[in-house]
């Protein structure tokens, strides 16, 4: 599942993400969402996350639903 849509991405959800410095090259980071940060219902470059451990970036690919 990619992270286009708001509602697919839920708070805990175990995701992949690009960072801003790694756009370019398109390299993913995994993590749990700790807090949404897009308002709009979609985006077509992902969904802004940011993960528990304080990284921000666009939702790649949903790995693992929240429980």
């Amino acid at each position: 599942m990619n992270g286009q849509k708001r509602s697919d991405v839920k708070i805990g959800a175990l995701v992949e993400i690009v960072l801003k410095a790694d756009q370019r090259s398109g390299k993913l980071t995994q993590g749990r969402v700790g807090k949404l940060l897009t308002k709009s219902p979609n985006h077509p470059h992902g969904i802004k996350v940011m993960l528990t451990d304080g990284q921000v970036g666009r939702v790649a690919n949903i790995v693992e639903e929240a429980k």
